[in-house]
């Protein structure tokens, strides 16, 4: 699900754009304190390795220290109690008239301020400065096989040759899946997963799932849209192949699936005029600081007379999770509730 709104026309570019709706392309858990016994410091000082979801093993003599991952991805490992040196990604929004920078969603609870920002939009990755940063691991996620998120194509090459890397699925693969994937990666960075912390987390994101599926069972009837907003068209994600909405459809939620969809299986664009092709009850947004928001949708006609709009029933859609539990339960929680509280307008 790429994003790089569309300033790249190519699957990965659009996915980063906003299309990543579950789209695709045109483009874990609390923090846990690592513990100091002499068990895990024998761990620390031994060699490392982790086999990713490419099928690579990256390894090192020693657990990695120096961490450069994608914004989202650092912002899980914090969850878990594992920080990051750099980060790569949308990090901060800008306001240049104020002269002030405040964290993208993507960023999570990330103290913006103490890691250093290598990019903070589509194709940017300062190579020099990831070069001083002495780094010992990049980590990132994936939305297409091989296909690294938000590491440039054409710097790639050289950003590889400097650390060893590790790559996630970020789609095919259900939320439950990804997040234990998180789960493995910060252990073997040295985070204690087995505190009352990140237990607790995993026990509210179990809840909130059943929550999630009775809502579901309740209302069949409901139907969800999954939507982003660009200035000339409005992506329609199908639910196949993100992580979130793959297991959100698994959930038992009604989800609309688009007809039409781009080559990587995730979305269909639709002109302005064309935005109620398709009938929902609930639509859910896109909220990247790449996507236009709905406030700002309201000049749109076509927009103004969904019926979901009209009846108020438009919620955020986490387009990238950040795979802690803890950042993850509250999608399943406001997803029930919008269904529990939904009525049938379409």
């Amino acid at each position: 699900m790429p994003n790089a709104r569309a300033s790249h026309l190519t699957r990965r570019g659009l996915l980063a754009a906003g299309g990543a709706l579950g789209l695709g392309a045109a483009l874990a858990a609390c923090g846990g304190e690592s513990t100091s016994d002499s068990s895990t410091d024998a761990k620390k000082s031994g060699p490392w390795e982790f086999k990713d979801d490419r099928g690579q093993t990256a390894k090192a003599k020693s657990t990695p220290k120096n961490i450069v991952a994608f914004t989202g991805t650092a912002a899980a490992l914090h969850d878990f109690g594992i920080e990051v040196k750099g980060v790569f990604g949308p990090t901060y929004v800008e306001d240049k008239a104020k002269g002030t920078k405040t964290p993208d969603v993507q960023a999570g609870d990330l103290d913006i301020d103490k890691v250093k920002v290598l990019g903070n939009v589509w194709g940017e990755f300062n190579v020099e400065q990831y070069a001083a940063l002495a780094p010992e691991l990049l980590i990132t996620g994936m939305w297409e096989k091989d296909d690294l998120w938000y590491v440039p194509d054409q710097s790639k090459d050289k950003i590889l040759k400097l650390a060893p890397s590790v790559a996630l699925w970020a789609s095919d693969m259900p939320m439950p899946k990804v997040l234990q994937r998180h789960v493995d990666l910060a252990e073997s960075l040295g985070a204690d997963v087995k505190t009352k912390k990140v237990t607790d987390a995993k026990a509210a994101f179990e809840k909130a799932a059943a929550r999630l599926r009775a809502a579901a069972k309740a209302k069949p009837e409901i139907k969800v849209l999954i939507g982003s907003a660009s200035a000339d068209l409005f992506y329609v994600s199908a639910p196949g192949r993100p992580t979130d909405t793959l297991y959100l459809k698994e959930l038992g939620v009604n989800f609309v699936t688009p007809a039409k969809l781009d080559d990587g299986g995730f979305f269909e664009s639709l002109s302005w005029e064309n935005v109620g092709k398709y009938k929902a009850d609930v639509i859910m947004m896109d909220n990247r600081a790449s996507a236009i928001q709905p406030d700002a949708l309201k000049s749109k006609p076509t927009w103004a007379q969904l019926p979901a709009v009209k009846a108020g029933q438009i919620i955020p859609r986490v387009t990238e999770p950040i795979y802690s539990y803890e950042k993850c339960t509250p999608i399943l929680d406001d997803l029930a509730e919008a269904i529990e509280n939904a009525k049938k307008v379409a």
